[in-house]
Order: C-alpha cells, then sequence, then structure tokens
C-alpha cells in the first residue's frame, strides 16, 4: 500500500506487490485504473499524432494573372510577360515598316528632285508659249474657222416664216435639220402686243439666220378661246423635234410695247438664243454679224 510518501513522491503503484487478498484486489483495482489511464493516454497521444485532414482549394483556369508566389505561379508570370514582351515588339516592328514605307513613298532623292523641277520648267515654258498672244489668238481663229465651218452647214432662214394650219406647224418642227433652233410665235389679230412681237422676231430673224423663226396664228393651231384672250404673244422654241421653252402672255413680261434687244435678251437670258457678245472679234471679222459696222436700219417694225 502507498503512504503518503508514496503519492507525494510519484512513486507508480503498479510496480507494488502485496500478498494479502486486500492488496491483490487494490492491485486490481490499480491495474483497472492503469489500464483506463492507458487508454486515455493513447487516445491523447493518438488524436495528437493523427494529421488533420485540410480540404485542398479548389484550382481555377489561369485568367492571365496569378497569386501563386510558389515557383509554378512564378514560372507562369514569367511565360506570360515574354509573351507581351515578344507581341509589343512585333507590334514596334510592324509600325516602323509602315513608317518606312510611308517615307520611301514621300521622299525623293536630289536626283529625283533636280528630274521633276526640271519637268515644271519645260512645263511652265510651253505654257508661257500657249499664253502669248499671239500663239493663242493663231488658235483661237482656227478654232473658230472650225465651228463657223459647221454652222455653215445648217440651212440659213434670215425672215419671219408665216405658218398657216397646224400641219405647216407639224413639219415646221419635224422636217428642220437637226441641231436647229426653231421659234415660233402663237398670236392674235387683235393683240397689240402680238403686233409687236412679229416685228421683234423679224428683226431677230436677220440677225440670227440660223434660227427658224415662225409665226402661227391661235385659230389655224387650233387654240381655245380662253388661250386666244389671255395667253398671247406666246413663244414656243424646239430643238431636234423636243420642246425645250414655252414662254406664254409675254405681255406681263414686256408690256405692250417692247423692242427687238428686248426679245433678244430675254431669250439669250433663258438660253434659247446664243450670246453674240461672246464671239470673238476675229470670228466676226470674217464672217460678219452685228460686231460689223453697216447701214442697214435697226427698226423693229422693218417688216415685209
Amino acid at each position: 500500500m502507498a503512504t503518503l510518501d508514496d503519492k507525494i513522491l510519484g512513486e507508480k503503484l503498479h510496480y507494488y506487490c502485496s500478498s494479502d487478498s486486500e492488496e491483490e484486489d487494490e492491485t486490481e483495482n490499480c491495474d483497472q485504473g492503469k489500464d483506463e489511464r492507458d487508454k486515455e493516454l493513447e487516445e491523447k497521444r493518438s488524436a495528437i499524432s493523427e494529421p488533420t485532414f485540410i480540404p485542398e482549394p479548389e484550382l481555377k483556369e489561369w485568367e492571365g494573372s496569378s497569386v501563386n508566389t510558389g515557383p509554378k505561379g512564378v514560372l507562369k508570370d514569367w511565360q506570360r510577360f515574354k509573351q507581351l514582351e515578344v507581341e509589343k515588339r512585333e507590334e514596334q516592328e510592324r509600325e516602323r515598316l509602315d513608317l518606312i514605307k510611308k517615307l520611301s513613298m514621300t521622299c525623293r532623292s536630289h536626283l529625283q528632285e533636280e528630274e521633276a523641277k526640271k519637268k515644271e520648267d519645260d512645263v511652265d515654258r510651253e505654257l508661257q508659249e500657249l499664253l502669248d498672244d499671239s500663239v493663242l489668238k493663231e488658235y483661237m481663229q482656227k478654232r473658230m474657222e472650225e465651228m463657223m465651218q459647221q454652222v455653215q452647214i445648217w440651212p440659213k432662214h434670215g425672215k419671219l416664216i408665216r405658218l398657216k394650219s397646224g400641219q405647216e406647224f407639224l413639219d415646221a418642227i419635224d422636217k428642220e435639220k437637226l441641231g436647229v433652233t426653231v421659234i415660233i410665235h402663237i398670236y392674235t389679230q387683235e393683240s397689240q402686243g402680238c403686233e409687236a412681237m412679229n416685228g421683234c422676231l423679224h428683226c431677230l430673224a436677220q440677225e440670227y439666220p440660223q434660227v427658224k423663226f415662225c409665226a402661227l396664228e391661235a385659230s389655224s393651231a387650233g387654240m381655245s378661246k380662253h388661250f386666244e384672250e389671255s395667253g398671247v404673244p406666246a413663244l414656243l422654241v424646239y430643238k431636234s423635234g423636243n420642246l425645250i421653252g414655252n414662254f406664254v402672255r409675254l405681255t406681263d413680261e414686256f408690256g405692250e410695247d417692247f423692242f427687238a434687244v428686248d426679245v433678244e435678251s430675254f431669250l439669250v437670258e433663258h438660253g434659247m438664243l446664243p450670246d453674240q457678245s461672246l464671239i470673238p472679234q476675229i470670228s466676226k471679222s470674217k464672217h460678219g454679224g452685228r460686231g460689223q459696222d453697216n447701214n442697214e436700219s435697226d427698226s423693229d417694225f422693218d417688216v415685209e
């Protein structure tokens, strides 16, 4: 049996054996207690020595950056850095080549500059020769002569043609040569403005012999009574069979009394007659026209 000193000194009781029965019972109890303590100690040791299970983190697909500071993470970051560096270098190289091509197309050598300057000087000299008064005048004269020769082919009228029926009206348009301008005056005997218009057209027919001037009474053309009262004087302009001008009730434009120059300006302004002021003097001197001095009468009513 353990004494107080043994307990204080920590003497192990399972080393003690007794021959008495009581001591045997106590020994059995001690052995039983020892087994329980040993079992508890074993459980504690196993709990301490057995590793705790820690679940592994879920692996995700790499998104271009890494938070792993281990060797693998550093290696991936380095590979990505080198890839970006290569791509940047290739882009810079492409930009450099584009710049070289651009500069090579715009930049010229000294020899090329000299050749280009020489060509420009030759062009300037040729242009100066063309702009010389004598050369330019000679060219204009030849060109105008060619144009006037073409105009001479057209028939010359030189007078106001009186039409008597609708059929003559159609023939005057359809049977005329292509390119000839036909101006037809629709009039009535009672209108003072129509009488003035006929006199003006007679004068213009002499000044523009290549233009065909005609006059047709409204009743012969089959016009309505309303048109005879409110639509005359009217000018219908045809070219190559097509109506290119239609001017009605021209007294609103000129009044009841007007002159040939007023009608001429009106037709020139609307593009129905060529502008005589634009014909060079070199043409007028060879082929005559309004630019020549003559003693002919300019009366608006110089009719046959």
